[in-house]
């Protein structure tokens, strides 16, 4: 292996990520309604640790310092999310002015420290009371949404750079729908789950209406953030490599084809029979609005093999026992994965590329006794993905920004406080925040705009080829 550099053009963006529910507290400040989150929360067993983001880091409270933190440490950008219960407790009906407020004094305090907002519209937090009328399973939702979306836009669109209508759709509808680990906890059967996906969709393509009447901003973007699927295939033999494609077309596909080309894709839609979504005249051609760009979450990859006997045709293959992990059961530290994943979503769809989250979830990191945290895995995950976003550059991606999930410690979930993927330790007794290492390597690179590293090139056998 030769050492190169990583060097990042002068107009990329950087900066780090965070999520209402799990940073704000102040579940019953000033107007605000119930979230499903809260409601899950309430509920015994199931948050590891019984925890719950009521409190979370006091975000709602500390906002300023937290500002101020982001400006220190030299990100450009800062990509939150909008609690819709704190803009519109019943997510119907009349809107909060205080939650308004709130979000006002936000976006207005990036501005004044020279941050870019990145404004998701909703991760993850629906008011209980539509999920009491039927949740995400409720046609009418989609309709709710566009109006939370368009009130949102209406306020804030002079002075947001990003909008993302949903983030990781397809992970809170299967893990809260269908597997009932996430809020709310329902777990609907295969025809039921993609009636949900589809009135997600279909709420995507509302929001994007009411972005696009709303967004005032020159130069503001808007689009959708999605969790990759990440076929990794263990062989390239065609069967791996047509497993491979069958798992990109049901994990991605099945999001970006009805956005991009306003259809489902047809291998899937066929495999799933008498599964598949009733699709109103019209609604396609709802879902299929212009975006600005596609953001991209990865952690880890989908290892997988060919399998003749599994109807999708293929089955996840474990990582080497030496592989690096996190401390999440079935995540690996496989940054190869990202350069795969770029590429494929640059080459099959068009449209420029954010990196809207990326980082690694650590159950012990507790403050040194010189106060700080040596987060070295981290900061080697760090450089390592970095190096993978450029070498999917050089092969042509068009890929323009990175956030770092998450800025820090927060309310991970189901995993409630036990994980920490944070570059900033939070103290959960004094809210007292400290950067990592991890954070100072990311601000010294920031400036720099690059960085050496001997990293192995290691190429997928799904880059470049489109199997069918």
């Amino acid at each position: 292996m030769t050492t190169r550099r990583f060097d990042f053009p002068p107009d990329f963006v950087f900066g780090s990520a965070t999520a209402a529910y799990q940073v704000e507290g102040a579940a019953h400040a000033d107007g605000r309604g119930d979230s499903i989150w809260d409601a899950l929360s309430r509920r015994k067993g199931a948050i590891a640790d019984a925890s719950s983001g009521e409190d979370a880091c006091r975000h709602y409270e500390y906002w300023r310092q937290d500002l101020d933190l982001i400006k220190e440490l030299g990100h450009q950008a800062y990509r939150f999310s909008v609690a819709w219960p704190r803009i519109q407790p019943s997510g119907t009906g009349s809107f909060n002015a205080k939650g308004f407020d709130f979000y006002g004094r936000l976006i207005d305090g990036m501005l004044e420290r020279g941050i870019k907002p990145n404004c998701t519209l909703y991760h993850w937090d629906l008011p209980t009371a539509l999920e009491e009328q039927g949740g995400w399973l409720n046609r009418d939702t989609a309709f709710r949404y566009r109006d939370y979306a368009h009130e949102v836009a209406k306020r804030f669109g002079d002075r947001v750079d990003f909008w993302a209508t949903f983030n990781e759709p397809g992970i809170f509808t299967l893990l809260g729908y269908k597997l009932g680990i996430h809020a709310p906890g329902r777990k609907e059967g295969d025809k039921a789950y993609r009636q949900i996906i589809h009135h997600v969709l279909l709420a995507h393509g509302l929001g994007m209406q009411a972005l696009r009447a709303n967004m005032r901003r020159p130069g503001a973007k808007a689009g959708i953030v999605l969790l990759a699927a990440a076929p990794w295939p263990m062989d390239p033999s065609p069967a791996t490599l047509a497993a491979a494609e069958r798992c990109w077309q049901m994990g991605n596909d099945w999001w970006m084809l009805p956005m991009t080309q306003g259809r489902y894709p047809e291998g899937p839609w066929k495999r799933l029979g008498q599964s598949v979504p009733e699709v109103q005249p019209g609604d396609l051609e709802i879902i299929h609005q212009a975006m600005d760009y596609i953001g991209v979450n990865y952690y880890s990859p989908d290892r997988l093999a060919a399998d003749p006997a599994d109807p999708e045709g293929w089955k996840g293959v474990p990582a080497a026992p030496q592989a690096p992990r996190p401390d999440m059961p079935g995540w690996e530290v496989f940054a190869p994965g990202i350069r795969s994943v770029l590429i494929q979503f640059h080459r099959r769809y068009g449209l420029p590329i954010y990196v809207t989250e990326n980082g690694m979830g650590l159950k012990e990191e507790p403050l040194g006794e010189d106060g700080r945290v040596h987060d070295a895995r981290r900061t080697d995950f760090l450089k390592r993905h970095l190096a993978e976003i450029r070498r999917a550059m050089d092969q042509g991606a068009d890929v323009r920004g990175y956030f770092h999930w998450s800025l820090m410690d927060n309310f991970e979930w189901a995993f409630g406080f036990g994980l920490h993927f944070g570059l900033v330790h939070t103290d959960y007794k004094s809210y007292q925040r400290t950067p990592k290492d991890s954070a100072l390597w990311y601000r010294a690179f920031i400036k720099t705009g690059g960085f050496e590293a001997d990293f192995e090139d290691m190429p997928s056998h799904f880059d470049g080829k489109f199997i069918i």
